[in-house]
Protein backbone atom coordinates (compact mmCIF):
# COMPACT_ATOMS: atom_id res chain seq x y z
CA UNK A 1 0.00 0.00 0.00
CA UNK A 2 1.65 3.49 -0.88
CA UNK A 3 2.04 5.76 2.24
CA UNK A 4 0.34 9.26 1.76
CA UNK A 5 3.55 11.17 1.33
CA UNK A 6 3.91 8.97 -1.95
CA UNK A 7 0.50 9.37 -2.99
CA UNK A 8 0.23 13.19 -2.60
CA UNK A 9 3.78 13.71 -4.69
CA UNK A 10 2.53 11.76 -7.33
CA UNK A 11 -0.69 13.15 -8.03
CA UNK A 12 0.13 16.50 -7.15
CA UNK A 13 3.28 16.66 -9.38
CA UNK A 14 1.16 15.76 -12.47
CA UNK A 15 -1.53 18.06 -11.66
CA UNK A 16 0.66 20.60 -11.31
CA UNK A 17 2.51 19.60 -14.90
CA UNK A 18 -0.69 19.60 -16.49
CA UNK A 19 -1.71 23.23 -14.88
CA UNK A 20 1.39 24.56 -15.78
CA UNK A 21 0.89 23.65 -19.64
CA UNK A 22 -2.91 25.25 -19.49
CA UNK A 23 -2.53 28.19 -17.96
CA UNK A 24 -1.87 30.70 -20.44
CA UNK A 25 1.82 32.08 -20.27
CA UNK A 26 3.07 35.27 -18.46
CA UNK A 27 4.53 36.44 -21.97
CA UNK A 28 0.84 36.14 -23.29
CA UNK A 29 -0.46 39.43 -23.20
CA UNK A 30 -2.35 40.88 -21.30
CA UNK A 31 0.70 40.14 -18.97
CA UNK A 32 -0.74 41.36 -15.50
CA UNK A 33 -3.59 39.05 -15.71
CA UNK A 34 -1.61 36.06 -17.08
CA UNK A 35 0.88 36.88 -14.32
CA UNK A 36 -1.65 37.00 -11.65
CA UNK A 37 -3.83 33.73 -13.04
CA UNK A 38 -0.45 31.70 -12.55
CA UNK A 39 0.51 33.49 -9.55
CA UNK A 40 -3.05 31.94 -8.12
CA UNK A 41 -2.87 28.98 -9.43
CA UNK A 42 0.32 27.48 -9.18
CA UNK A 43 1.12 28.35 -5.72
CA UNK A 44 2.06 25.76 -2.63
CA UNK A 45 -1.81 24.11 -2.16
CA UNK A 46 -2.82 20.58 -1.01
CA UNK A 47 -4.59 19.46 -4.67
CA UNK A 48 -6.86 17.49 -2.37
CA UNK A 49 -9.26 18.00 -5.17
CA UNK A 50 -7.32 16.71 -7.98
CA UNK A 51 -5.66 13.71 -6.27
CA UNK A 52 -9.60 12.47 -5.09
CA UNK A 53 -10.34 12.71 -8.76
CA UNK A 54 -6.89 10.84 -9.57
CA UNK A 55 -7.17 8.37 -6.46
CA UNK A 56 -10.55 7.66 -7.63
CA UNK A 57 -9.99 6.53 -11.05
CA UNK A 58 -7.14 4.32 -9.61
CA UNK A 59 -9.64 2.61 -7.83
CA UNK A 60 -11.63 2.27 -11.01
CA UNK A 61 -9.11 1.52 -13.39
CA UNK A 62 -9.21 4.49 -15.33
CA UNK A 63 -6.42 5.32 -17.59
CA UNK A 64 -4.60 8.16 -16.40
CA UNK A 65 -4.94 10.51 -19.47
CA UNK A 66 -9.14 10.41 -18.66
CA UNK A 67 -8.59 12.06 -15.63
CA UNK A 68 -5.92 14.93 -16.04
CA UNK A 69 -8.56 17.54 -17.77
CA UNK A 70 -11.22 16.91 -14.38
CA UNK A 71 -8.11 17.31 -12.33
CA UNK A 72 -7.62 20.36 -13.81
CA UNK A 73 -10.83 21.86 -14.49
CA UNK A 74 -11.83 21.32 -10.29
CA UNK A 75 -8.28 22.71 -9.24
CA UNK A 76 -9.29 25.92 -11.08
CA UNK A 77 -12.25 26.40 -9.78
CA UNK A 78 -10.98 25.29 -6.39
CA UNK A 79 -7.98 28.27 -7.16
CA UNK A 80 -10.67 30.51 -8.55
CA UNK A 81 -12.79 30.37 -5.04
CA UNK A 82 -10.09 31.08 -2.94
CA UNK A 83 -9.05 33.98 -5.00
CA UNK A 84 -12.55 35.53 -4.90
CA UNK A 85 -13.25 34.29 -1.20
CA UNK A 86 -10.34 36.60 -0.16
CA UNK A 87 -11.27 39.63 -1.84
CA UNK A 88 -12.37 42.56 1.07
CA UNK A 89 -15.85 42.30 -0.06
CA UNK A 90 -16.06 38.77 1.11
CA UNK A 91 -13.31 37.27 3.63
CA UNK A 92 -11.27 40.15 3.54
CA UNK A 93 -7.89 37.68 3.67
CA UNK A 94 -4.35 38.80 3.16
CA UNK A 95 -2.90 35.34 3.25
CA UNK A 96 -3.14 32.35 1.31
CA UNK A 97 -1.51 29.18 0.78
CA UNK A 98 1.36 31.27 2.98
CA UNK A 99 1.69 34.51 0.68
CA UNK A 100 -0.05 37.35 -0.17
CA UNK A 101 -3.83 36.70 -1.09
CA UNK A 102 -4.01 37.56 -5.03
CA UNK A 103 -5.49 41.27 -4.30
CA UNK A 104 -2.83 41.71 -2.01
CA UNK A 105 0.04 40.76 -4.63
CA UNK A 106 -1.54 42.83 -7.55
CA UNK A 107 -4.95 44.38 -7.01
CA UNK A 108 -8.41 44.36 -6.38
CA UNK A 109 -9.80 44.37 -9.84
CA UNK A 110 -6.61 41.85 -11.33
CA UNK A 111 -7.89 39.21 -8.49
CA UNK A 112 -11.71 39.88 -9.73
CA UNK A 113 -10.94 39.04 -13.45
CA UNK A 114 -8.26 36.66 -12.42
CA UNK A 115 -11.17 34.48 -10.73
CA UNK A 116 -13.40 35.06 -13.69
CA UNK A 117 -10.60 34.12 -16.28
CA UNK A 118 -9.39 31.03 -14.17
CA UNK A 119 -13.37 29.81 -13.95
CA UNK A 120 -13.67 29.76 -17.29
CA UNK A 121 -10.68 28.33 -18.28
CA UNK A 122 -11.91 25.30 -15.99
CA UNK A 123 -14.93 24.42 -18.83
CA UNK A 124 -12.55 25.63 -21.66
CA UNK A 125 -10.19 22.34 -20.17
CA UNK A 126 -13.19 19.74 -20.11
CA UNK A 127 -14.39 21.14 -23.14
CA UNK A 128 -11.31 20.74 -25.13
CA UNK A 129 -10.33 16.78 -23.62
CA UNK A 130 -9.59 14.57 -26.05
CA UNK A 131 -9.27 11.83 -23.68
CA UNK A 132 -12.89 11.76 -23.19
CA UNK A 133 -15.20 11.10 -25.57
CA UNK A 134 -18.36 14.14 -26.06
CA UNK A 135 -20.68 12.64 -24.28
CA UNK A 136 -18.80 12.51 -21.25
CA UNK A 137 -17.13 15.80 -21.68
CA UNK A 138 -20.93 17.18 -21.47
CA UNK A 139 -21.48 15.37 -18.36
CA UNK A 140 -18.72 16.43 -16.20
CA UNK A 141 -19.43 20.04 -17.71
CA UNK A 142 -23.02 19.55 -16.70
CA UNK A 143 -22.11 18.13 -13.12
CA UNK A 144 -19.32 21.02 -12.12
CA UNK A 145 -21.36 23.41 -13.39
CA UNK A 146 -23.93 22.00 -10.63
CA UNK A 147 -21.46 22.05 -8.40
CA UNK A 148 -19.80 25.18 -8.21
CA UNK A 149 -23.14 27.35 -8.95
CA UNK A 150 -26.05 28.67 -6.19
CA UNK A 151 -26.79 25.20 -5.55
CA UNK A 152 -23.07 24.45 -4.93
CA UNK A 153 -20.18 25.59 -4.03
CA UNK A 154 -21.06 29.39 -4.54
CA UNK A 155 -24.66 28.77 -2.69
CA UNK A 156 -22.48 27.69 0.12
CA UNK A 157 -20.27 31.32 0.37
CA UNK A 158 -23.61 32.97 0.14
CA UNK A 159 -24.89 31.18 3.13
CA UNK A 160 -22.05 31.54 4.53
CA UNK A 161 -21.49 35.58 4.47
CA UNK A 162 -25.23 35.67 5.40
CA UNK A 163 -24.32 33.76 8.52
CA UNK A 164 -22.23 36.25 10.52
CA UNK A 165 -23.02 37.06 14.19
CA UNK A 166 -25.91 34.21 13.98
CA UNK A 167 -26.14 30.91 15.45
CA UNK A 168 -26.78 27.76 12.81
CA UNK A 169 -28.02 24.53 13.84
CA UNK A 170 -26.29 21.50 13.35
CA UNK A 171 -28.47 21.03 10.38
CA UNK A 172 -27.79 24.23 8.79
CA UNK A 173 -24.15 24.50 9.08
CA UNK A 174 -23.76 20.90 7.60
CA UNK A 175 -26.07 21.91 4.59
CA UNK A 176 -23.93 25.13 4.31
CA UNK A 177 -20.42 22.97 4.48
CA UNK A 178 -22.22 20.41 1.95
CA UNK A 179 -22.48 23.25 -0.49
CA UNK A 180 -19.19 25.22 0.14
CA UNK A 181 -17.08 22.78 0.13
CA UNK A 182 -19.12 19.39 -0.11
CA UNK A 183 -19.72 19.91 -3.37
CA UNK A 184 -16.23 20.42 -5.11
CA UNK A 185 -15.22 17.08 -3.15
CA UNK A 186 -18.50 15.56 -4.82
CA UNK A 187 -17.50 16.41 -8.07
CA UNK A 188 -13.68 15.48 -7.88
CA UNK A 189 -14.85 11.87 -7.09
CA UNK A 190 -17.92 11.41 -9.83
CA UNK A 191 -15.70 13.33 -12.68
CA UNK A 192 -13.23 10.58 -12.09
CA UNK A 193 -16.54 7.90 -12.26
CA UNK A 194 -18.14 9.86 -15.69
CA UNK A 195 -14.32 8.90 -16.67
CA UNK A 196 -14.99 5.42 -16.32
CA UNK A 197 -16.56 3.83 -19.29
CA UNK A 198 -18.50 0.80 -16.96
CA UNK A 199 -21.45 2.97 -17.20
CA UNK A 200 -22.32 1.33 -13.89
CA UNK A 201 -24.97 2.87 -12.00
CA UNK A 202 -24.69 1.50 -8.49
CA UNK A 203 -20.75 2.18 -8.93
CA UNK A 204 -22.04 6.08 -9.23
CA UNK A 205 -24.31 6.04 -6.31
CA UNK A 206 -22.19 4.52 -4.10
CA UNK A 207 -19.38 7.09 -4.87
CA UNK A 208 -21.96 10.11 -4.78
CA UNK A 209 -22.63 9.27 -1.02
CA UNK A 210 -18.73 8.03 -0.06
CA UNK A 211 -18.23 12.10 -1.37
CA UNK A 212 -20.79 13.57 0.37
CA UNK A 213 -19.24 11.97 3.24
CA UNK A 214 -15.69 12.83 2.37
CA UNK A 215 -16.44 16.85 1.78
CA UNK A 216 -18.45 17.32 4.85
CA UNK A 217 -15.73 15.54 6.92
CA UNK A 218 -13.17 17.81 4.81
CA UNK A 219 -14.76 21.34 5.89
CA UNK A 220 -15.43 20.27 9.56
CA UNK A 221 -11.58 19.51 9.39
CA UNK A 222 -10.51 22.96 8.22
CA UNK A 223 -13.07 24.28 11.27
CA UNK A 224 -11.16 22.36 13.91
CA UNK A 225 -7.82 23.60 11.93
CA UNK A 226 -9.22 27.25 12.39
CA UNK A 227 -9.47 27.08 15.95
CA UNK A 228 -6.53 24.29 16.60
CA UNK A 229 -3.49 25.21 13.78
CA UNK A 230 -0.92 28.10 13.35
CA UNK A 231 -1.10 30.50 10.67
CA UNK A 232 2.95 29.13 9.63
CA UNK A 233 1.20 25.82 9.20
CA UNK A 234 -1.70 26.58 7.77
CA UNK A 235 -1.15 29.24 5.02
CA UNK A 236 -3.37 31.72 6.16
CA UNK A 237 -4.60 33.37 9.25
CA UNK A 238 -5.51 31.06 11.82
CA UNK A 239 -8.43 32.07 14.28
CA UNK A 240 -10.12 34.09 11.02
CA UNK A 241 -13.45 32.17 11.30
CA UNK A 242 -13.67 33.66 14.97
CA UNK A 243 -12.51 36.74 14.35
CA UNK A 244 -15.21 37.56 11.79
CA UNK A 245 -17.73 35.89 14.47
CA UNK A 246 -18.82 33.13 12.03
CA UNK A 247 -20.51 29.95 12.80
CA UNK A 248 -18.52 26.85 12.52
CA UNK A 249 -18.98 23.24 13.51
CA UNK A 250 -16.92 22.88 16.88
CA UNK A 251 -18.96 26.77 17.94
CA UNK A 252 -21.76 24.87 17.23
CA UNK A 253 -21.44 21.01 18.37
CA UNK A 254 -18.08 21.48 20.28
CA UNK A 255 -14.85 20.08 19.55
CA UNK A 256 -14.95 16.60 20.87
CA UNK A 257 -18.44 16.10 19.06
CA UNK A 258 -16.71 17.25 15.88
CA UNK A 259 -13.94 14.95 16.21
CA UNK A 260 -16.82 12.15 16.77
CA UNK A 261 -18.79 13.50 13.46
CA UNK A 262 -15.59 13.02 11.64
CA UNK A 263 -14.61 9.43 12.84
CA UNK A 264 -18.80 8.72 11.93
CA UNK A 265 -18.72 10.47 8.53
CA UNK A 266 -15.16 8.67 7.73
CA UNK A 267 -16.78 4.98 9.04
CA UNK A 268 -19.72 6.06 6.37
CA UNK A 269 -17.60 6.71 4.01
CA UNK A 270 -15.22 3.79 3.96
CA UNK A 271 -18.73 1.60 4.05
CA UNK A 272 -20.08 3.49 1.05
CA UNK A 273 -16.64 2.23 -0.25
CA UNK A 274 -16.24 -1.49 0.66
CA UNK A 275 -19.66 -2.46 -1.16
CA UNK A 276 -17.52 -2.23 -4.55
CA UNK A 277 -15.27 -4.62 -5.91
CA UNK A 278 -12.60 -2.08 -6.64
CA UNK A 279 -9.10 -1.60 -5.24
CA UNK A 280 -9.60 1.57 -3.29
CA UNK A 281 -6.47 1.80 -1.31
CA UNK A 282 -4.78 4.93 -2.44
CA UNK A 283 -8.42 6.59 -1.75
CA UNK A 284 -8.97 5.00 1.71
CA UNK A 285 -5.53 6.60 2.80
CA UNK A 286 -6.25 9.70 1.35
CA UNK A 287 -9.79 9.89 3.26
CA UNK A 288 -7.78 9.10 6.47
CA UNK A 289 -5.61 11.94 5.90
CA UNK A 290 -8.17 14.27 5.23
CA UNK A 291 -9.53 13.38 8.78
CA UNK A 292 -6.23 13.58 10.50
CA UNK A 293 -4.16 16.35 8.20
CA UNK A 294 -2.96 19.39 9.99
CA UNK A 295 -2.82 21.59 7.75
Amino acid sequence: MKKIDEILDQYAGRVNQQLEKCLPEESDPPHVLHQAMRYAVLGDGKRIRPILVYTTGEALGVPLERLDSPACAVELIHSYSLVHDDLPAMDDDDLRRGRPTCHKAFDEATAILVGDAVQALAFSELANDSANTLHRRIAMIQLLAECTGSQGMVGGQAIDLASVDKKLSKEEIEHMHRLKTGALIKASVLMAAIADHTNNSETYNHLARFAECLGLIFQIRDDILDIQGNTEILGKPQGSDAAQNKPTYPSIVGMEEAENASSELLRQACHEMDQLSVQWESLHTVSHYIVTRSL
